[in-house]
């Protein structure tokens, strides 16, 4: 009966010694794994929060430069005197139903007021006529088209071409 006790220790030993070298416990020298090395899950790939877009696409950029009062009452600065077009006041700002523009033309000239979105889409056109020098104050009636919204002012006179943003009620 000894011989067989010492079997079943002798197997139950060696059963244990290869269960813990498979499970990585115990190496062939009897020196513990390092466990940092091995991974059972292999690692999560490190994505960029930041999209990427492949292809070329050309930047919007209007054909017109947008040129916006240093003061939210509608006022520009005064221009120099070399230009056929100076805005003295546009006004009630934000706009409900009437808007008033005063406007100062040093020569004999085509005037066109034209309403446009921020894309620089033609909205309205509230004026396309032949205007004499001096000082004028012209009301226009706004669209009832117009949603809610901002809105440029499109003034040519002479080919010279003022921006002035509106914003609508």
């Amino acid at each position: 009966m000894k011989t067989t006790a010492r079997k079943i220790a002798l197997k139950s030993r060696l059963a244990y010694l290869i269960v813990m070298l498979v499970f990585g416990c115990l190496s062939v020298f009897g020196q513990k794994i390092d466990s940092n090395k091995i991974w059972l899950k292999p690692k999560a790939k490190v994505v960029s929060r930041i999209p990427v877009i492949k292809g070329s696409v050309q930047p919007y950029r209007p054909s017109y430069n947008v040129l916006s009062s240093n003061s939210g009452n509608g006022e520009a600065p005064r221009e120099k005197s070399g230009k056929t077009l100076t805005i003295l006041k546009i006004y009630p700002n934000p706009v409900v139903e009437q808007l008033n523009i005063n406007l100062k033309l040093e020569k004999e000239t085509n005037l066109s007021i034209k309403i446009t979105d921020l894309l620089g889409n033609e909205i309205a056109t509230l004026a396309n006529e032949k205007m004499p020098h001096g000082e004028h104050t012209k009301t226009y009636n706004m669209p009832a088209k117009l949603n809610a919204g901002i809105y440029f002012l499109r003034i040519v006179a002479g080919g010279e071409p003022l921006i002035r943003r509106i914003s609508v009620l």
